[in-house]
C-alpha cells in the first residue's frame, strides 16, 4: 500500500462505525464491475428468484435454529 493508502486507512479508521460501514460501501462498490449489473442487484434477484420458488412450493423453508446450526451457530 502506497503512503497515501496507509493515510488514507488510518484517517478511515478513526471514523464512528456508521461512517466506516458507509465508507467501505461506497468502496466495495466502486470496485463492482460484473457485466450483468450491480452484485446488489443480482443478490436482489436471486432473492426474489427463491422467495417465488418458496411460494409455489419448490423449496422449503429451514427453522432459524436449523441453518444457524449448521453453521456451527454462528447468528448475523
Amino acid at each position: 500500500m502506497s503512503r497515501r493508502g496507509a493515510e488514507v486507512l488510518e484517517e478511515a479508521l478513526s471514523l464512528p462505525p456508521g461512517e466506516r460501514a458507509e465508507l467501505a460501501d461506497r468502496l466495495l462498490t466502486s470496485l463492482d464491475s460484473s457485466p450483468g449489473g450491480s452484485i446488489d442487484a443480482l443478490w436482489a434477484a436471486e432473492a426474489e428468484d427463491r422467495l417465488e420458488a418458496f411460494e409455489r412450493g419448490e423449496i422449503n423453508a429451514v427453522p432459524a435454529d436449523d441453518a444457524f446450526g449448521a453453521t456451527g451457530g454462528v447468528k448475523p
